[in-house]
């Protein structure tokens, strides 16, 4: 687990580029090819590494409790993501091994899964636990047709599921706890995008578009170009400063806080990223649909807690749907123009330069998968 750092020495750094104008640097420039958006076979190769390296299905509180369930499609595969009775996170094909019905949809709370189509019945743990008129399947191994497994990880409160063979670790290895056990679950967002996941996971992975993209909404709060950014494994994070964070300068070290006056994006190789807001955390999974098509799902996530009162789901509320509907809403439309622009062939690849370290960061990695794929091939 890699070590980030703390905030005495995040707020030092932030004041160092407020007092000297500059911000975070890389040292390197990334070329990607703008064929990789919007190729069929690049986008494939792609679903195949993210099948075979861990990636995140949904925050530790979204399934609270013993039965406690999602079911969505991700990466193409309808899945079961279910806490069993003995606490334990556990994933499974959602498809019935009689005629292949999926068993559920969205998310609940349930003693067992029994099949809309002809009712055969699943534990938590995946077992088929009964078979109406079971005499007309003669010799059928129950042991054999439980639901078809795939690999759970919980960790550092977010459920982190591998669909294939593990060709790595992913973002596990280099990912601090993120999420507080002491966070809440308090919503679900789903919704859709004409881009590619790739061009929507850029708009948080750097701070140089503050100023022009979001100059109504997030800039007055902020900085232009001002970020600190600390790259770990294939993951990176990325903190954008609001200028109230200067105040601590009249205030006791030893009572630096960063609470309220940072934005932190941790992004989790590959399609994931979680943020701490003002008043909410939101852990984002972008999943690829086709080479121009994303499903967004956002899980919004509030502590039971703040500064020693009980949790303000209100407060929680107004700080997600401000985010929602001024900035995030602007990364989208950039994105799905982005996507509309590489038609008219103006572009033969994309430059990330000094200020977009992270995203020069996650496209090697990716491509480090994608080529470590093929040799296994």
């Amino acid at each position: 687990m890699s070590t980030h750092l703390n905030d005495h020495e995040l707020i030092d750094r932030i004041l160092a580029h407020v007092d000297g104008q500059s911000t975070d640097k890389g040292s390197s420039v990334w070329r990607e090819p703008a064929a990789n958006y919007v190729s069929p076979q690049r986008f494939e190769a792609e679903l195949n590494v993210m099948r075979r390296v861990p990636t995140a299905f949904c925050p530790s509180a979204a399934l609270p409790d013993p039965g406690s369930y999602i079911a969505r499609t991700s990466l193409g595969t309808p899945l079961l993501v279910v806490r069993g009775t003995d606490g334990i996170v556990r994933g499974f094909r959602n498809a019935c091994r009689h005629r292949g019905m999926r068993l559920a949809e969205g998310e609940g709370c349930k003693r067992a899964f029994s099949c809309p189509y002809h009712a055969w019945t699943y534990g938590l743990d995946g077992a088929l636990r009964h078979i109406p008129a079971a005499d007309g399947f003669p010799g059928l191994d129950k042991d054999a047709h439980g639901l078809v497994p795939v690999t759970a990880h919980e960790q550092g409160g977010i459920v982190f599921i591998t669909q294939e063979a593990p060709i790595s670790d992913g973002p596990l290895p280099h990912m601090p706890d993120l999420v507080p056990s002491d966070y809440v679950h308090f919503n679900t967002l789903e919704f859709d995008d004409q881009a590619n996941w790739k061009l929507i996971g850029e708009t948080s992975m750097e701070g140089y578009h503050i100023r022009a993209l979001h100059g109504q909404s997030f800039y007055p709060y902020g900085y232009d170009n001002l970020n600190i950014v600390e790259l770990h494994g294939c993951n990176s994070r990325i903190v954008f400063p609001f200028r109230r964070i200067e105040k601590l300068r009249n205030t006791p070290r030893e009572e630096w806080d960063v609470q309220g006056r940072i934005t932190d994006v941790h992004q989790l190789f590959p399609n994931s990223h979680v943020t701490f807001l003002s008043s909410h955390a939101m852990l984002v999974i972008l999943e690829p649909v086709t080479p121009s098509q994303t499903h967004w799902v956002i899980y919004q996530l509030a502590p039971r807690i703040k500064h020693g009162k009980p949790l303000d789901i209100a407060e929680a509320r107004r700080d997600a749907n401000f985010v929602q509907d001024s900035g995030l809403t602007e990364d989208r439309q950039a994105a799905c123009a982005i996507q509309e622009g590489l038609t008219s062939g103006a572009n033969s690849h994309f430059t990330f330069g000094h200020y977009e370290q992270a995203i020069g960061h996650f496209h090697k990695h990716l491509t480090d998968h994608i080529e470590k794929l093929q040799e296994l091939a």
